[in-house]
């Protein structure tokens, strides 16, 4: 008996061992998988919301002060990229005063040196197409204000008229033919864009302020890779806010701008779906004024780049966004945003990039668009700037890398 207690016994010992190191393991794995969670598990709110995406300056390059077709290369405010033909398409934001109204088609020559460090060589202009309306004809000087373009999967571009309502210019988004640039549709511009059209009876002020109106415009990424037929979506947004959305000239708030969000099928007419509120930077100190001057779409889950301008006595600055539509109130029944706005969600943005630290000469940057793919594969962004047709200022184009779209 004394013996089997004993082999009873070592065999308890034993396997009080065995659970014992078993349960060491069992902690020693649980506390490594819930470090090894625990990054995934503490992602910040800013991480969930925002890519994780930057960018590297390049080069630049200087366009001459040159003709084209008899007309001056001038005023170009806005970008958009053929990835077909390897062409950007840039549209000059002359009123038809210094010739018809019109984009280019220009070729962006990449360079990469010995040493593997790539950059701006040239732009060349290749082309220019003239906007006509829907009966063929130029646009009369003075009834235009041209400043965004988009092309679409149906061989067409957007264009946008930021509006001018004291010169009688009524801002608008028409669709063109991209060959022969002749209007093809007009978009349903809703009214609180528009002034008021009774002037004799005394109403609050409504619509978009002079040549502070749609700057922006942009169709949402991969829409070019879709049929012709399919539906896509269009997106543009003031410069500043409405006349009804303006805050007191002293205000220190951000201006608060309004992003529509269009729906263009093949057969039912273009619509407006949703509309969110933007907050522009404040008036940093020592300048004029500042707006938001153009989106680019980076993806189909709602996030975009914006370029906010500023110029004033000490000169042009601009920064890059990151922004994230997802949560947004829609503001589209919301008549007015002058009182309080603390129930709605505004699109939410990110610096990206402060170009002001980049060292150079800035100019009057308006124009911004996802370019080709880079020697070393990765995603080009371009900038360009408009010289007003201005002797003192100049037609600069930026070259960046963009990191983080994968």
């Amino acid at each position: 008996m004394t013996q089997l207690v004993k082999r009873n016994r070592l065999k308890l010992q034993a396997s009080r061992q065995l659970f014992s190191l078993l349960f060491v393991v069992v902690l020693t794995l649980l506390s490594f998988l819930t470090t090894a969670c625990a990054p995934s598990q503490a992602r910040t709110a800013e991480q969930r919301t925002f890519r994780d995406i930057s960018l590297d300056f390049l080069g630049e390059y200087q366009l001459p002060k040159t003709k084209f077709k008899d007309t001056p290369v001038g005023g170009l405010s806005a970008l958009t990229y053929d990835r077909q033909r390897n062409k950007f398409y840039a549209l000059s934001d002359d009123r038809s005063q210094f010739a018809p109204a019109r984009f280019y088609t220009l070729g962006l020559s990449v360079k990469r040196t010995d040493k593997g460090e790539i950059g701006l060589e040239k732009v060349d202009v290749e082309d220019v197409t003239f906007l006509t309306d829907e009966n063929g004809k130029n646009y009369a000087q003075g009834s235009i204000d041209p400043e965004g373009i988009a092309l679409s999967p149906r061989k067409t571009v957007f264009i946008s008229s930021e509006g001018v309502p004291s010169k009688g210019i009524a801002p608008f988004i028409r669709e063109f033919d991209l060959k022969t640039g002749q209007q093809q549709q007009s978009l349903v511009i809703p009214e609180r864009y528009l002034p008021n059209e009774d002037t004799k009876e005394e109403q609050p002020p409504r619509g978009i302020q002079d040549n502070l109106g749609f700057e922006a415009l942009t169709l949402e990424l991969g829409s070019l890779a879709a049929g012709s037929g399919d539906p896509f979506r269009l997106f543009t947004a003031t410069e500043s806010a409405l006349l009804q959305d303006k805050l007191p000239g002293k205000s220190q708030e951000s201006a608060r701008l309004r992003l529509m969000h269009y729906l263009i099928g093949p057969i039912s007419r273009p619509m407006v779906v949703a509309e969110h509120l933007y907050l522009l930077d404040p008036t940093p100190d020592g300048a004029i004024d500042n707006g938001l001057t153009e989106l680019v779409t980076v993806d189909t889950g709602g996030h975009f780049l914006t370029l906010e301008r500023t110029y004033g006595t000490l000169g042009a600055n601009a920064k890059i966004y990151q922004m994230a539509m997802s949560a947004a109130t829609d503001i589209s029944t919301i008549e007015t945003l002058k009182g309080d706005i603390s129930r709605i969600n505004p699109v939410k943005k990110k610096l990206v990039l402060d170009l002001s630290q980049l060292g150079i000469y800035l100019d009057n940057l308006e124009g911004m668009e996802l370019g080709p793919r880079l020697p070393d594969g990765s995603q080009s962004l371009v900038l360009v700037s408009d010289d007003n047709f201005s002797d003192t200022q100049v037609t600069l184009f930026l070259l960046f890398r963009l990191k983080g779209l994968g």
